[in-house]
């Protein structure tokens, strides 16, 4: 570790400062103020408006477009209602711009000065690729909420978000083996349960996105019953089509399968630290399997009084922070298992 101390610390600060732009995201969402900067510039927009007239031109534009003539319109929406939405996005896409520098101007040094080798090169070019696509799709979803309806796909949301955990996930991952460079014999038995709990993360992850997308924790706020006292709510099946669409595109549907994923997840890991227990562990393995036992019973519980008190900001904004520290904690279990 201590010859490569300095591009552990790197990788690191990129992990968080990724963590810091989920955290963010999370406020733009939940603030509605993803469509509040209706174009993108590399360079232009790398600062807020600096003079009340921009801030008028700016807020001219939005006017233009279907949040503000569709929904703010009738809100009584004046310029400090655009300058509070208006900070949210745009401290959101600078942090991005935060994160290319540290990642770019860093690494071209290390490959100047001969820090990295073969392996780690071609981790940190996939890495390079991992954060341009992640400011691609940035703009391709706010690009939904700019044309017709006042809101982003829910798909394109849940892509965003889903691929910026996966960045962060893989960063982690490659810091990891650098901070562990000796290899060992692996956990075979658990390293696989590892492995089917964090794919259905991921998977939770995924609809975690399109409840956000869909609002749909607005509705059926209740524990541990749908409304009605129902367990599936007659309107899973009704909201569209098909059932392949009420479970992707219909917020009843979309709900279920979010609430019912998270009894899978727990499920798994409770049964990886149930085997972990009559398997002899290393000291780091042992505290990950503990450390996500309990992150998963307080992300279930996060869950729950989000549902139930209907989506609150500090609440809503609590349970994706944590679902990053779960998948950090995923991350690191899995790797200490395998390696």
């Amino acid at each position: 570790m201590t010859q490569n101390k300095s591009v552990i610390y790197w990788l690191l600060t990129g992990c968080f400062l990724l963590f810091l732009m989920v955290t963010v995201g999370g406020i733009t969402r939940l603030t509605n103020s993803g469509l509040s900067m209706t174009d993108w510039h590399l360079v232009t927009d790398t600062f807020p408006p600096l003079t009340e007239e921009k801030w008028q031109a700016a807020f001219e534009e939005y006017k233009k477009f279907p949040e503000y003539q569709k929904i703010n319109i009738h809100n009584d929406f004046q310029l400090s209602d655009y300058k509070f939405i208006y900070f949210w996005e745009w401290f959101h896409r600078f942090i991005g711009r935060i994160i290319g520098l540290v990642f770019i101007i860093p690494f071209v040094y290390f490959l100047i000065k001969k820090k990295l080798d073969r392996a780690t090169i071609k981790k940190c070019l996939i890495l390079l690729f991992m954060g341009g696509f992640q400011g691609f799709l940035g703009w391709f979803m706010v690009k939904s909420g700019l044309i017709d309806h006042p809101d982003v796909s829910h798909f394109r949301l849940a892509l965003h978000l889903t691929f910026a955990f996966i960045t962060f996930a893989y960063t982690l991952w490659v810091a990891l083996d650098l901070i562990y460079p000796h290899r060992k014999t692996a956990q075979v038995d658990l390293q696989k349960i590892a492995r089917y709990a964090f794919v259905f993360l991921i998977v939770q992850i995924i609809y975690g996105g399109f409840v956000a997308g869909l609002n749909a924790g607005l509705i059926h706020n209740h524990w541990p019953l749908m409304s009605d006292g129902q367990f599936i709510h007659d309107s899973v099946f009704i909201e569209q089509k098909t059932l392949l669409l009420n479970l992707t595109e219909g917020k009843s549907g979309v709900q279920f399968v979010h609430r019912t994923l998270a009894y899978v997840v727990v499920a798994l890991i409770a049964w990886l630290f149930y085997k972990s227990k009559s398997t002899g562990l290393l000291i780091e393995q042992k505290r990950g399997i503990n450390g996500l036992l309990f992150l998963v019973l307080v992300q279930f519980a996060l869950g729950v009084f989000t549902l139930l008190y209907s989506v609150p900001l500090w609440l809503g904004l609590a349970h994706q922070i944590n679902a990053f520290f779960l998948l950090a904690t995923m991350t690191y279990t899995l790797h200490r298992l395998s390696k």
